[in-house]
């Protein structure tokens, strides 16, 4: 099948590119002598997840319990969930993986969370193994004082069903850096802080076996991985989208667009296509050097999305409204490919237009 022929909207990957991305990551990683953990959520797929091992990645990452289902079905085998993982029926799921031999890690950031688990694993014949999360600045989960670092730490030492795997952090503040300066000054102090905690935690007497960091505006510009620092954990990389390029300065590495048909022209400027919110979503990004002017960039040229409703996109440009007839189609790059991901089914893999694998996005819609 040709690039032309698949029907819309699609989602499109471009294989050299990507794979350009993973091996230009997985190479940044080997210079530092840190493994490359990649952050699946991204992709949500199992058929690159699987192919980002073989290219060198040391395990992956997921964000929910039942993307680690997925991915573990699928052969992979040492998952880092990294977010904080809480209830009674999450934790069953997790034990249920560990007995299957999955190397399975998640996140805790509080003593209350370790109580929990340390109940909920009594007796289950395996160990929770846990890695804490420490806050570097984006002002979501993760520890914030060292004093609540020091007392995690001191119960850890106590508990008979858990097992301290390490530290993580992710400075996703980086987004919203004024320019690539400031990217790399949050890059340097987000390690420094959370190199902070790996100190006090060998301090205390249970040493961080990992210490894991990133996020891709930090991880894509070769700044410097300080001492300490085990591995990294980037996840937009493989794919990169409109608001990366802005921050990256040029498209080259934007692998994933979207594959859209011009069903309108209804005025003299106005261009409408058939993929709105329910396949690009409303995301924007409005600060710092991942900013974009509008909500998804026309690949090949400087125009944006305007506006979009559940099922059209609004473009005003004279210039692309003279130039494409009804049935012509587009291709978009997203503010924010991630979210855009779990919206489709499929990803069409493209070399040369030409479609050489239909993917299927087994992780879509896995967020319990």
């Amino acid at each position: 099948m040709k690039l032309h022929e698949i029907d819309t909207p699609a989602l499109i990957i471009d294989k050299s590119i990507m794979m350009s991305n993973l091996e230009k990551m997985q190479a940044y990683a080997d210079k530092n002598g840190v493994a490359l953990r990649p952050h699946t959520k991204t992709h949500k797929m199992p058929y690159l997840a699987r192919l980002q091992e073989k290219l060198g990645a040391s395990g992956i990452a997921v964000a929910k319990v039942g993307e680690a289902e997925v991915m573990a079905t699928n052969g992979l085998k040492d998952i880092f969930i990294a977010n904080e993982i809480v209830g009674d029926l999450k934790f069953a799921r997790i034990i249920k993986l560990l007995k299957q031999g999955v190397r399975l890690s998640f996140g805790i950031d509080s003593l209350e969370q370790v109580n929990l688990i340390e109940k909920a694993f009594t007796n289950s014949g395996v160990k929770a193994l846990v890695l804490i999360e420490i806050e570097v600045g984006e002002n979501r989960s993760g520890v914030i004082e060292m004093s609540d670092f020091e007392a995690i730490i001191n119960r850890l030492k106590t508990c008979k069903n858990i097992k301290f795997q390490g530290i993580f952090s992710h400075d996703g503040h980086s987004y919203k850096a004024a320019n690539k300066k400031e990217c790399e000054r949050i890059h340097l102090a987000a390690q420094s802080r959370t190199l902070e905690f790996a100190d006090a935690a060998k301090r205390l007497n249970l040493p961080a076996k990992v210490v894991s960091i990133g996020s891709t505006p930090s991880l894509i510009n070769d700044f410097a991985i300080l001492e300490g620092v085990t591995e990294i954990r980037p996840g937009t990389y493989i794919f990169m989208d409109a608001s990366q390029a802005m921050a990256y300065g040029d498209d080259s590495m934007n692998a994933a667009s979207v594959l859209t048909t011009v069903i309108s022209r209804p005025t003299h400027e106005r261009v409408i296509t058939d993929v709105g919110a329910k396949g690009l979503t409303q995301q924007r990004r409005s600060v710092g050097f991942t900013a974009t002017p509008g909500l998804g960039r026309i690949k090949g040229c400087d125009v944006w999305i305007d506006n979009v409703f559940d099922e059209h996109a609004i473009i005003y440009d004279k210039a692309l409204r003279d130039s494409v007839k009804l049935g012509d189609k587009l291709e978009i790059y997203p503010n924010h490919i991630c979210p855009v991901v779990n919206l489709y089914d499929f990803a069409f893999l493209v070399e040369n237009g030409e479609v050489v694998e239909k993917i299927p996005i087994l992780c879509r819609g896995k967020i319990e």
